[in-house]
């Protein structure tokens, strides 16, 4: 933990505040203390803090109308609130001012201590994600590619050494990993980056029209060809050409293509002229190419032509530690294309992200992102934004059922899956029923009469 971490207490009661000094510095944070809103304000004009932890009830200033001043001063500085009034209302007027979080008066001790780290991280997490661009350079400011794990580490280091270089490349990658945007980083940081990056896919277009795709064709080749037409090596010339699917080629392409980038010239489908092209070729694929080649469905001489590099992405269930920075990325963007106010991630949200599997890879956190801004009901995203099933909920729902014969998957009445993820959440949150109540989607009242009904205290 950084020493210098500076924490400012807010709390006219001075006990409690003495209290909270004592406590929090003994984690290793450096405390200021406060005794009302406006004396927290000032303190805010004089020097920077970390993060303030603020009673919402103070005699002069509320910590209400107080946030909403230092968060005009700092909108950077993370608030975490207190209340002795645990109401829903107080709480979402809170964070829609602007606060991390709050919490409720007598205090959790071991709660406030994960959420003080949480909101460290938080922060953290923006200045790595600034830091992450910058220093990696053109290529990720303009190709979007996010990551600080060991395995996108690896990955975009090799990038920024095999780029400048002439190599044919076979990218890897699980369908959404971004295969198309390594391809483009590897293109716009080589000397050809002033000639067009051409793409095509290889697995979208049928045999006859790949040939006329990549090769060009002459006017009257074939039924509806009345014009000539250049293709894609040709369009590509003094650039690079990018073979997205190579995988789904087929065996009589194969052919085709390897002969163009051993002569490095084509001719045009119903033509005779050769024409020189000056190509790098980049490939993509999500297939084992070698256990394709075993098969005789690829082959060896193209493989080996161009698989002079290959780089390998790592599936987004690999690398857990990139989601935050890809959920804040993908914040930025699609808040401001949907013209919505969101501040950012509920703890639980942020949580049920980095949990989940992520079969559709980056693509899909994307598209979930995009959906839970535009279905957001607050300035945070929460689980039910994201129309997910909380991880611990779900655990409930699917869990295995056993039964003589072994073990089966049953399907519970729908009653009898809300009771279970009721209790399940009210598990997770330790009893605090008001927190249960927010992750779960509903009001309070509404919880506590269901659990009278459950026989629950």
């Amino acid at each position: 933990m950084n020493q210098k971490t500076t924490i400012l207490v807010v709390d006219d009661d001075m006990a409690h505040r003495t209290m909270l000094k004592a406590l929090v510095s003994g984690w290793g944070y450096e405390i200021i203390e406060a005794d009302d809103g406006s004396t927290a304000i000032e303190a805010v004009k004089e020097r920077l803090f970390d993060l303030i932890i603020m009673d919402i009830r103070m005699v002069r200033i509320s910590g209400i109308e107080a946030l909403t001043q230092i968060k005009a001063l700092n909108s950077a500085i993370p608030v975490i609130i207190m209340t002795a009034y645990s109401s829903v209302e107080t709480a979402v007027k809170a964070l829609r001012e602007g606060a991390y979080d709050y919490l409720t008066k007598p205090l959790d001790f071991d709660k406030l201590k994960i959420t003080i780290e949480r909101a460290m991280e938080h922060i953290q997490l923006k200045v790595e994600n600034r830091l992450l661009k910058e220093s990696l350079g053109h290529y990720l400011n303009r190709q979007n590619i996010i990551g600080k794990s060991a395995g996108m580490k690896y990955l975009l280091e090799t990038v920024a050494r095999v780029a400048p270089s002439e190599a044919s490349v076979i990218i890897y990658g699980e369908s959404g990993t971004g295969k198309e945007l390594i391809a483009g980083a590897l293109h716009y940081n080589s000397h050809r980056n002033k000639g067009p990056f051409v793409k095509i896919n290889c697995a979208a277009i049928t045999e006859t029209l790949l040939e006329s795709e990549l090769f060009g064709h002459e006017k009257g080749a074939f039924t509806g060809a009345d014009r000539r037409k250049e293709g894609r090596f040709v369009q590509a010339h003094h650039g690079t050409l990018f073979l997205d699917e190579v995988s789904e080629m087929p065996l009589t392409m194969q052919a085709k293509l390897l002969r163009v980038l051993q002569e490095r010239e084509v001719v045009r489908v119903g033509g005779e002229k050769v024409v020189s092209v000056d190509v790098r070729v980049l490939a993509a694929t999500n297939k084992d190419l070698m256990e394709m080649i075993e098969k005789g469905v690829f082959r060896e001489d193209l493989y080996y032509r161009l698989n002079v590099v290959n780089l390998h992405i790592p599936p987004l269930k690999d690398r857990a530690d990139d989601i935050p920075l890809l959920a804040e990325h993908f914040l930025e963007i699609f808040k401001v294309r949907n013209n919505r106010e969101i501040k950012g991630f509920s703890p639980s949200a942020m949580e049920n992200l980095m949990h989940s599997e992520w079969p559709g890879n980056v693509r899909e956190l994307m598209n979930t992102i995009e959906r839970g801004v535009i279905l957001a009901r607050s300035e945070y995203l929460d689980i039910e934004d994201f129309q997910m099933t909380p991880k611990f909920i779900d655990e409930v729902v699917h869990a295995p059922i056993s039964a003589e014969n072994g073990v089966t998957e049953e399907i519970l009445p729908l009653e009898e899956v809300e009771r279970q993820s009721i209790l399940k959440t009210l598990d997770f949150t330790q009893g605090n029923k008001s927190e249960a109540a927010r992750k779960l989607g509903i009001t309070r009242k509404t919880l506590l009469k269901k659990l009278k009904n459950y026989g629950v205290a």
